[in-house]
Parts: C-alpha cells; sequence; structure tokens
C-alpha cells in the first residue's frame, strides 16, 4: 500500500494531461472535507465542510480547511461541488467564497438550499447551478456526472469526473440502504455503468470501513422511536443534528402516531427543518408543528421538542437543559432521546449532558442502551460490493482518521485491488493520476485554520496551548520597579494572581526566588529593564515547576523609578 512520509517535498509540476488530487482536509479526520482536482490549468472542489472543536482547542468556533495553497489560484477554479448537505461539507464554503465572490456552486436542491441560507446570512450571491441524480455537466475541462447514493440526509449525489487523465468516481458520503424512508437508493446500477467504461481512480467513504458486515436501514430503528413514544409519561426532547432530515421524519411520524404535537427548538434546526419542509423533503402534516409558546400551554403529554445539541456542544439547546440554563426546565417523568451517533472525540460532552439530563429526573434514551440511530455511512460488506462492482484501477480512501483510512484500503487489496495502487493519504498530501496510475508526488500545506469569534486564521496552536494552560493553571503578573543606578528593585515585587492558589508562604518563597537571582544577575553586569523581565520570567517558571509542579502564564512588567 502506499503510505506516504512525513517529509515529502513540494510538488512538481503536473504532468501535461495529468490530473491532480489534492484533499485539503476530511483525510486523517472527521470533519472539513474538502478535495482540489486539478487539470489542464483549471481547478475543481469537491466539498468545502468544517471541523468542529474538541475540548482541547477552548475558544474555538469551528475549523476550516487551509485555503493557502490555492489562494494564489482562486480565479482557476471552475466550480465548487457539493456531495451533500451536511455542515462537514458545506460549512466552509461560505468562507471560499469571500475570497472570491462569483465561484459557482453546484449541488442537489436540498444541498443548495441548506447553503443557501448561510450565504443570505453572510450576503453572499455566489452563482448556484442546481443538479439531479443522473445529469452530466461540464465546468472547464471537467464532465461531471451525478450519482444518487443514500446518506442520513435526502438528496446525496457521488461525482463521476471525466477528464482526458482518465474517470474518478467520488462516492462523497453514502450507504446503500435497501430501505431508505425517500425510496432513493444508492445507484449501484450507474456504479456498474461506470466500471464498464473504467474508473481510473476511486475516492470511497471511510468512516464505517472498520464495521463488520452492513450498515442497519433507517427504518429499522422506528420501533425503538415508537416504544419511546408510546411509554413517555410527559414531554418528550428529542436531540438530533439540524440536517438530518430522514431521522427528524420519523419523529414526526411517531408524534402524528402518538397525538402529540412537536416544536422545533434552536436557530439551525428552525432554519434546516423550515427549509427541508418548503421544498418537499419533509413530510409535515397540516397542525403538527407549533411553535414553543403554543406548545407550553399543551399538556406534558403532548409535547414534543426537538433541538440540536446531540454531540454536548455547550451552546446548544440540550446542553443548556441540562445546565438548567434554557427556557424549557427538564424534570421528574421527562423523556430525553438523543437520536444521533457519537462523533468521536465528544464522548466526555455527551456524557456529561446525559449525566446532567437524569440528575433532573429524565429518562434519556441513547445508543448506548436502545436502537435509535443507525449510521449513514457503508461498513465494510458495502464497501466491498462497490469495489467488486466499480473494480477500480486504483483506489485513494477518503473521509476519515487514519483506522478508518487504513481498513478500507485493506477492503480494497482483499478484493483484488493491486496494494501499490491503494493510496493513503492525509491532508495536503498531493496524488497525481498520470497515464492512469495515481502515484504521491507531494505535500502542500493544509493546517488547521481556526475561526475564533470574527477573526480567521489568527489564532495559532502556540495561542491555544496559552489558554489551555490559562484554564488548568491559571496566570502570575509579575511587577517589578527597578533602581536603574543599581539594578535592584527600588521596591518589594508584586505578584498579581488569576485562577492560581497562592498563599503567604508561596509569596515568600516567589520574592525570594526573584531576589536571589537579581542579585547573581547583576553580579556579572548591571541588569536593564528588558533584560530583568526575561530573567523575572525564567526565574519564576523554573521556580513554579520544581517547587509546584505547575506551568501557569507569566507576565512580567518592569518600570524604571
Amino acid at each position: 500500500m502506499n503510505h506516504h512520509h512525513l517529509d515529502l517535498p513540494s510538488p512538481p509540476k503536473l504532468p501535461k494531461g495529468g490530473l491532480r488530487v489534492t484533499p485539503l482536509g476530511g483525510l486523517g479526520e472527521i470533519g472539513r472535507n474538502m478535495t482540489v482536482f486539478e487539470h489542464q490549468g483549471k481547478l475543481l472542489i469537491v466539498d468545502c465542510g468544517v471541523l468542529f472543536p474538541e475540548d482541547n482547542q477552548p475558544g474555538i468556533n469551528v475549523i476550516l480547511p487551509d485555503f493557502s495553497s490555492i489562494r494564489h489560484r482562486l480565479n482557476d477554479i471552475v466550480a465548487i461541488v457539493l456531495t451533500h448537505g451536511h455542515e462537514d461539507h458545506i460549512g466552509g464554503v461560505p468562507y471560499l467564497i469571500k475570497e472570491r465572490k462569483n465561484i459557482p456552486v453546484v449541488g442537489s436542491k436540498l444541498t443548495l438550499a441548506f447553503v443557501g441560507a448561510k450565504f443570505q446570512e453572510e450576503r453572499l450571491s455566489p452563482p448556484v447551478v442546481e443538479v439531479v441524480a443522473g445529469e452530466k455537466r461540464s465546468f472547464g475541462p471537467f464532465d461531471l456526472e451525478f450519482v444518487a447514493v443514500n446518506h442520513s440526509i435526502p438528496d446525496g449525489l457521488a461525482i463521476a469526473i471525466r477528464t482526458e487523465a482518465g474517470l474518478v468516481l467520488h462516492t462523497g458520503d453514502f450507504k446503500m440502504d435497501q430501505f431508505p424512508l425517500d425510496k432513493r437508493i444508492t445507484d449501484l446500477g450507474a456504479f456498474a455503468r461506470l466500471a464498464e467504461e473504467g474508473v481510473d481512480l476511486f475516492l470511497t467513504d471511510s468512516t464505517n470501513a472498520e464495521v463488520p458486515g452492513f450498515t442497519t436501514s433507517e427504518e429499522d430503528i422506528r420501533p425503538a422511536i415508537d416504544a419511546v413514544f408510546r411509554t413517555s409519561p410527559r414531554r418528550i426532547v428529542v436531540s438530533s443534528f439540524a440536517s438530518h432530515v430522514h431521522r427528524i421524519q420519523q419523529v414526526l411520524d411517531a408524534a402524528v402516531k402518538n397525538d402529540r404535537k412537536v416544536a422545533f427548538v434552536g436557530r439551525s434546526m428552525v432554519r434546516n427543518m423550515g427549509i427541508a419542509s418548503d421544498l418537499g423533503y419533509l413530510n409535515v402534516p397540516k397542525g403538527l408543528v407549533v411553535d414553543l409558546k403554543t406548545l407550553e400551554k399543551l399538556p406534558d403529554d403532548k409535547m414534543v421538542l426537538v433541538c440540536t445539541g446531540s454531540q454536548g456542544e455547550p451552546m446548544a439547546a440540550l446542553s443548556r437543559m441540562a445546565n438548567r440554563e434554557h427556557i424549557i426546565e427538564i424534570g421528574d417523568g421527562d423523556t430525553v432521546l438523543l437520536a444521533s451517533s457519537l462523533i468521536p472525540g465528544n464522548e466526555n460532552a455527551i456524557y456529561r449532558v446525559i449525566n446532567g439530563l437524569i440528575r433532573w429526573g429524565a429518562n434519556v434514551v441513547h445508543k448506548g442502551n436502545a436502537k435509535v440511530h443507525v449510521s449513514g455511512h457503508a461498513s465494510a460488506g458495502e464497501l466491498v460490493y462497490c469495489y467488486n462492482i466499480v473494480k477500480p484501477r486504483n483506489v485513494m480512501p477518503v473521509h476519515g482518521e487514519w483506522r478508518h483510512l487504513t481498513a478500507n484500503a485493506e477492503l480494497a487489496v482483499r478484493t483484488g485491488v493491486p496494494e501499490d495502487r491503494v493510496i493513503i493519504a492525509e491532508d495536503g498530501v498531493v496524488v497525481d493520476l498520470v497515464n492512469g496510475r495515481a502515484s504521491i508526488v507531494g505535500k502542500v500545506k493544509a493546517d488547521l485554520v481556526f475561526v475564533d469569534g470574527m477573526s480567521i486564521g489568527v489564532a495559532s496552536e502556540e495561542a491555544l496551548s496559552d489558554r489551555r494552560m490559562l484554564a488548568e493553571d491559571g496566570a502570575i503578573t509579575i511587577l517589578g520597579i527597578l533602581d536603574t543606578k543599581t539594578g535592584l528593585l527600588a521596591e518589594p515585587i508584586e505578584f498579581f494572581a488569576r485562577g492560581f492558589a497562592h498563599d503567604d508562604e508561596w509569596i515568600r518563597g516567589a520574592t525570594k526566588a526573584i531576589d536571589d537571582a537579581i542579585v547573581s544577575a547583576n553580579q556579572s553586569k548591571r541588569v536593564d529593564g528588558a533584560a530583568l523581565e526575561v530573567l523575572l520570567t525564567r526565574t519564576m517558571n523554573r521556580w513554579m515547576q520544581r517547587k509546584y509542579r505547575r506551568t501557569p502564564v507569566i507576565t512580567s512588567i518592569v518600570v524604571d523609578a
């Protein structure tokens, strides 16, 4: 298998007639999916999503792909093509459009509606091109064909990209649910037809490659949802992703069956379900959905609230309910249904929310204790089917952490793809398809780009490291007044500590350590203000680590007497 090396050089010039594939996000992580295809001097971008921050990235809103390798070539971009409407595939699009306002954005009706709501908020109006499964469109030297795939959101598309260098098939996120709620199955007939033409490079979803067998059908969770609605004595609160239209449909169906009214809570949930309903992707019987004020007037056993926060996000409705910071007060007899997966890295946050809800008396139904979630991604059995149908000449697993990419690569090899034609890459690794063969040729910058409040790309790993230190060890400011004639302190040193527990003994010890360091420094030459600031910080750091095993953020200020 074609593993890359960490010290890859910058890629050479693309050979004439070749196709270059550069993933800028989504490989080695779950999120911020973005792949750049280059051919005949033009660029085609497939997806541009965001990654959500983890606990060790305090203050960060979202994380974007790194546009630096294409920033000097924005005018060469012929289109941004979107496979489906999940945030990890569309969340970064407005940020890229701000850099060039008129890049065409291509996608299915629901996907464009979801990303269009973001454009409206940001006052952007790029040209949009709506496509349907089975349609063919050309953008520059790229001839695209769109193929229906089934996923946990309606209107998902795989994309076949035809160029002079060969045919690429990018699955996007997909599974092979044979009983989908919207009756729209993954079009394996189209996959087989493309196979006859000859698929030169297959980019395939790796998220569930470690899971044996087949992904359960969305329909199979209906009994568990029905049971919750049938047996809950009071209010039901359902938490799901704001884009999981199929799951919300099941909730609405259960509400109708059990004579309950539904209210959507949270801006993204209200907006997305409004869009899905308006476009006919969500079937909402008349009078079923009401606003929160109307719902609150109903008896408890007639109420269903649908909100976001299934990943334990601190600002989402469910977390605020768990902390009693929300207008909805969870109490005895309420049932909370977490109808979604545990995204890796979010487990602690989710269990914190579950514990908070149970503490207030709620019955919490989640993936761990009931069959209330099925994945939107193909398991190993489905992936093997696809490899056998598509018979690709080269394979590059996408969308997943290292373990997922590797498991997917092993499946490809087991179906007969030669090992040296299976490429395991990560963000920034450049792959060229030349004369029917894909190979790694170099690497470009693909850092994490942090959105921190209103600033983009300003927060660095160093800044986050400081934030973590502040959170764990606090901060100490040292104020010294320097007698420039003697090089000694004119007055006793002053300490201002925040978030660091200290007492009189600590002050005496710190003062002595600093006084000794100043006397010692002055023996070689008289210390000036700038040198003293460095000396104070260094001395304090060393003393704190030695004596207290602590590393607070230390700032020293020295003024002349």
